[in-house]
């Protein structure tokens, strides 16, 4: 990890790209155009509508496009040099909002935790399939995180393999534990709330902070104060937490960094496997803001021209509150 705060200085000093919404006569995710997208497998309704039909607020349905597919089975086969496991998995599309203007950041708290809480139904609905052993959430917001559809949405995929970078980190977390006999993130937690400098906001659950090494000006992420390996098994009070802190952070980036792309993913165990000791769920927030170049590729390092001291601070100052390390409690 490289930080070089003499690039650049300033959030201002950055190549900001806004992530804006466009019309919405084309979008398939807007209240009134369910046939436009394939059958929904979960959907949030207060007034209790039929399937598939307008009057939801929030629908969760198979990617029309999907990077894998549930039909067939786990199948291996050899080519070559190479080994080859043929596309099975799920991809879903979790929209969040029948609203076209909406964003996550403009969502109030409760219409956040229902996002959240549609994600935990998704994921305990698809780890009863044994050919899955890991399930990734994440968030795409504009066009340079990648994003194709404007209208907020996030997506969920299942894999039948624990990703390469999923095990690193719970390769490190166990090393951890085996030299300590703490988990890594707990340690982190503590440290951080103690000394201050890099706490955005807290609650009684859950800490935003700006993390010691980040790849990225502006990385943030949220822990639970209480340990646990999934997200999918924590105490409900931790997503209403987690959704009132979230808010918050999106809103202090919006302000701060004029309305940026960014990718938001959530970091779970896989269930395939026992890490509830040493493992600790939590979110990844990453605005984009740089570029990710010939440099980075080829050594793994990443340059990021702002400190998390910095970033810390400019966030707090974002909410309007006293940017004194310390506390800037919800």
């Amino acid at each position: 990890m490289i930080i070089s705060t003499e690039r650049r200085k300033r959030p201002s000093d950055f190549r900001l790209e806004r992530a804006t919404t466009l019309g919405a006569e084309e979008c398939p995710f807007c209240d009134g155009r369910e046939d436009l997208t394939p059958p929904e497998v979960l959907a949030y309704r207060h007034d209790g509508g039929a399937p598939n039909a307008p009057g939801w607020d929030l629908r969760v349905v198979p990617n029309k496009f999907p990077a894998l597919m549930v039909e067939g089975g786990l199948e291996r086969e050899a080519e070559g040099m190479f080994d080859r496991m043929n596309g099975i998995g799920a991809h879903e599309v979790i929209i969040e909002t029948p609203d076209h203007g909406k964003t996550l950041a403009s969502m109030s708290e409760a219409e956040i935790e229902r996002v959240l809480w549609a994600y935990r139904e998704r994921m305990l609905d698809l780890k009863k399939d044994i050919r899955f052993r890991y399930i990734l959430i994440f968030k795409n917001h504009g066009a340079a995180a990648g994003a194709t559809l404007e209208h907020t949405h996030s997506q969920l995929i299942a894999l039948p393999i624990v990703p390469d970078f999923v095990r690193e980190e719970i390769d490190g977390a166990r090393r951890h534990f085996a030299a300590k006999e703490r988990c890594v993130f707990c340690d982190i937690i503590h440290q951080e709330t103690a000394a201050g400098r890099r706490v955005i906001l807290e609650n009684a659950e859950i800490v935003a902070l700006a993390p010691f090494a980040p790849r990225f000006p502006f990385e943030t992420w949220l822990l639970p104060k209480r340990h646990g390996a999934r997200f999918e098994e924590a105490p409900r009070p931790q997503y209403e937490a987690l959704a009132r802190l979230l808010k918050s952070v999106l809103v202090r980036m919006d302000r701060a960094l004029e309305t940026p792309a960014y990718n938001l993913i959530i970091h779970s165990s896989p269930f395939s496997e026992e890490t509830t000791e040493y493992y600790h769920w939590h979110v990844e927030l990453i605005p984009k803001l740089t570029k990710v170049a010939g440099f980075e590729w080829g050594t793994g390092f990443y340059i990021n021209p702002t400190s998390p001291e910095e970033a810390a601070r400019v966030l707090r100052e974002a909410g309007g509150v006293d940017s004194q390390p310390g506390r800037v409690v919800l």
